[in-house]
């Protein structure tokens, strides 16, 4: 880390992937196209996701960061066609997992997918479980309906993916009022891998365990999906969540993707004020005494989003561009920026100075 931010060396980022899809690549288990989310409510409409893209091939770690309410956990949902509806509307866009057009599914077809090629861990473990099933019973619900096995093997292979996440088999006949926080969430990840997913979505997957449990789930989901092959999107606030588990980044704010690239893009290359921000807000720890430099102002209301950059009245750069409709700027192969001021004579974010 040097004075404000994370830094990313070469020796982490060699093998990551590139963020941005290759035409004619047949890799892809995850594509988002323009993907819209409202919430219409009776006296006004939530505009929670508008016109995301998103794409993740086999065996890459894609981070979705943002504040609370940049709309990360509807993107996932409407990946799985979970967006509670009322009040949630997906108004537009195309969602492909492993080939399958998802929002074009009825619900027959959608249970085949859910669990199957595409998996999610949620936020908070204590209400993912059912509290009087026991965890074995629970992940070998998912065996028998996707791989039609029988009870007694089903059990059976649910003993080896809770040993697969450090649990003894024989707990797998306790329930999960028996289970730390940090032991549930190893449950619920193995329900979630249970079927091995080509796509699995992690949201906020460590938020409620301290955090020397946080770096051991960080690390067991990271080993997992290299033996696996399982392509990851983790969705996070974090930044040293990212860094350690993630090849790729999208920074979300108020419902767009504001910046996206490679990790060492992202981290060492930062283009979007929002993402300076991020990082700016970091403690510095080569200096305890440096003061933080927070994002000031608070997220724009989605309810009243404006035409232009939902982050001006926040950004130390803003100008009268920044009013007008956005247009995305491709800084490299893999480096993309939803800026206004992007490419102006003169124009870069100084991060020594912050926010």
């Amino acid at each position: 880390m040097d004075n404000e931010r994370l830094i990313i060396d070469n020796d982490h980022t060699d093998n990551a992937a590139p963020a941005l899809p290759t035409p004619g690549n047949d890799d892809i288990v995850l594509e988002v196209k323009d993907l819209v989310v409202h919430y219409v409510l009776e006296k006004e409409t939530v505009e929670a996701v508008n016109g995301i893209d998103l794409t993740i091939r086999k065996g890459q770690t894609l981070g979705l960061v943002g504040e609370t309410g940049a709309g990360k956990t509807s993107t996932a949902l409407a990946i799985l066609n979970l967006v509670p509806n009322p009040p949630g509307v997906i108004k537009r866009g195309e969602i492909t997992v492993c080939g399958s057009k998802v929002l074009a599914m009825n619900a027959k077809q959608l249970e085949k997918v859910r669990g199957k090629d595409v998996a999610m861990i949620f936020q908070d473990p204590m209400t993912s479980l059912n509290p009087v099933m026991p965890v074995g019973e629970q992940i070998a619900e998912s065996l028998r309906y996707h791989e039609g096995l029988s009870r007694t093997d089903s059990l059976i292979k649910a003993e080896d993916m809770l040993e697969l996440v450090g649990i003894p088999a024989e707990r797998s006949f306790e329930f999960p009022h028996q289970f730390s926080g940090g032991m549930k969430q190893r449950v619920v990840i193995a329900i979630a891998l249970a079927c091995n997913p080509k796509v699995l979505l992690a949201d906020e997957p460590t938020t409620a365990l301290d955090v020397t449990i946080q770096a051991q789930i960080l690390e067991m989901m990271r080993v997992l999906k290299e033996k696996l092959g399982t392509a990851l999107l983790m969705i996070t606030h974090d930044l040293g969540v990212v860094a350690k588990v993630c090849d790729l980044v999208a920074v979300m704010y108020a419902g767009k993707i504001v910046e996206q690239g490679t990790l060492r893009d992202v981290f060492n290359t930062p283009l979007h004020p929002y993402t300076e921000g991020l990082f700016t807000s970091l403690p510095n720890l080569e200096n305890r005494e440096a003061d933080l430099i927070p994002i000031p102002g608070l997220m724009p209301d989605p309810t009243k989003l404006p035409p232009g950059c939902a982050f001006e009245p926040r950004c130390r750069y803003a100008g009268e561009k920044c009013k007008e409709p956005l247009s995305e700027h491709k800084a490299s192969e893999t480096h993309t920026v939803l800026c206004a001021r992007y490419g102006e004579p003169g124009f870069h974010i100084d991060m020594k100075q912050g926010g």
